[in-house]
């Protein structure tokens, strides 16, 4: 849906290798939505590799034609808009009645605003599962990767989230070992993610790119200190995991039935849990009310209601 990428991190080479963004037209996106929705698909992921920034390249030619097309297929009459963003993109995917959720890749911090949420937390198909990419809890460390985003943002931005979407889980990637990361830094990094509680953690130990302006930095940190900061973070992440799953213990999930493995279907709830269930029913691709019985290795188990 989305390529390339404007904000050249520190660390990350994707901007030299894959370009500036790159937006497909809403017009190409709903029309493939479309099609494989006639083909008994219920959800789709809207992701790329800076999806935050969708539309930010449209020209005005381009958003004459996309306002044209809008018009013509019913979608959004007489828009006087003279921008189309993410959001627009979401409310016409909404719109399309086979699809039962739609689900939102990797975002940044900064979309996350209060008209944003506002407008996201009125789409009932929208899944509550979030995934921001934060990289780090401490602001000198953000500071030298280049990120747009004070760690007060980002707080700001989950208190958004959990404010509209009462079940939501929050989800991140973290880079352990940036260059220069001090042990106090390290710890701010600790102390602010489990304060945060996100359900699970994506952690990276940091490796050089060559061409990147992170991998001539002085202070390189030893990969043993990568290794441990790596595995503290993992072991809370783990916790925060298991605590997020057995609150669902005797509770109702939806769950979109997806593969079978052995003599149970399994899936996913909206917020992003694996579920299964036991049952010779071939229930794929259905969505199906469950009541959760018990938690086997990082897995809601339940029986079909």
């Amino acid at each position: 849906m989305q390529d390339g990428c404007n904000q050249f991190c520190s660390y990350c080479i994707i901007p030299y290798a894959r370009g500036r963004i790159r937006s497909r037209k809403p017009q190409s996106v709903l029309k493939e939505i479309n099609q494989i929705a006639q083909n008994g698909i219920k959800e789709v992921v809207i992701t790329g590799i800076h999806v935050a920034s969708y539309g930010n390249d449209f020209k005005e030619e381009q958003l004459l034609e996309i306002k044209d097309f809008l018009q013509e297929n019913d979608i959004c009459k007489n828009s006087e808009k003279e921008e189309y963003k993410l959001i627009d993109l979401l409310e016409a995917i909404h719109k399309i009645p086979q699809i039962q959720r739609i689900r939102l890749g990797s975002l940044e911090p900064t979309l996350i605003t209060k008209e944003f949420v506002q407008r996201l937390s009125k789409l009932p198909k929208i899944c509550d599962q979030f995934h921001l990419s934060l990289q780090s809890g401490c602001n000198q460390t953000l500071k030298r990767m280049n990120r747009k985003y004070t760690v007060e943002q980002f707080e700001e931005a989950t208190k958004l989230l959990r404010n509209s979407f009462k079940q939501v889980h929050l989800t991140t990637d973290i880079i352990v070992g940036f260059p220069g990361e001090t042990e106090e830094e390290f710890e701010k990094t600790y102390e602010f993610l489990n304060q945060i509680g996100f359900y699970k953690m994506h952690i990276f130990k940091y490796s050089p790119r060559k061409g990147t302006v992170a991998a001539t930095m002085p202070n390189q940190i030893d990969g043993n200190k990568k290794e441990q900061r790596s595995n503290r973070l993992l072991e809370l992440s783990n916790k925060n995991e298991e605590t997020y799953q057995k609150q669902y213990i005797g509770k109702q999930v939806e769950v979109l039935l997806e593969e079978r493995e052995g003599s149970y279907l399994k899936g996913h709830t909206t917020n992003y849990m694996v579920a299964k269930v036991e049952t010779e029913k071939h229930l794929e691709n259905t969505v199906q009310k469950i009541k959760v019985e018990t938690v086997e290795n990082i897995e809601l188990i339940g029986k079909l209601l």
